[in-house]
């Protein structure tokens, strides 16, 4: 247990556990999209949870010898409660995703109403493929029938924080994932 800003944090997954995941899926990434083959990813990164894991993911990349471009999204789903509703773009990617292969970066999947959405609209507009890599997996709480095809951690059901998650817009800095104990 550490104390940031007054909170007790519980680390459940530490800064070395997750460089490996991320190098693991890196080459697992690697293995299905060969450099030199035509298969040329791009990876769209979801704002703004997933910026840690999608910086250094695709740093991982790049030692796994692929080069992909880089984009980005932002989504927010609107509705009452914590059951989220509509999901809307605010940011768009501004590559043209037709015939690509894209690997879609995420910090957690959870309910998987989001992802969902972002795979079928980039589909939509003629995506090759939408394959999803996400850092945590909190299947517990899934709503849809959407799975990630690269997870590092199966999530326990805990609100976590850090590795670029947030909670009132504190703890995106600490460098391992933890929850937060009141």
């Amino acid at each position: 247990m550490i104390v940031v800003r007054n909170r007790k944090i519980e680390p459940l997954f530490t800064e070395r556990e997750i460089a490996a995941e991320i190098a693991r899926i890196a080459r697992e990434i690697a293995s299905r999209h060969p450099a030199g083959t035509g298969d040329e990813i791009l990876a769209v990164a979801v704002l703004k949870g997933s910026f840690v894991f999608a910086a250094d993911l695709i740093r991982a990349l790049h030692a796994a010898k692929l080069a992909p471009e880089v984009e980005f999204i932002s989504l927010s789903s609107y509705g009452g409660g914590t059951e989220g509703g509509e999901v809307k773009v605010l940011r768009d990617v501004e590559t043209d995703v037709s015939g690509r292969t894209v690997v879609m970066i995420d910090d957690i999947l959870e309910s998987g109403r989001t992802l969902q959405f972002a795979r079928d609209l980039l589909l939509s507009r003629g995506a090759k493929t939408v394959e999803l890599a996400v850092l945590l997996d909190k299947s517990v709480k899934r709503k849809v029938g959407i799975d990630a095809d690269y997870v590092g951690f199966e999530c326990p059901d805990h609100f976590v924080v850090g590795y670029g998650m947030d909670v009132g817009h504190a703890f995106r800095e600490l460098p391992f994932v933890g929850r937060v104990v009141d």
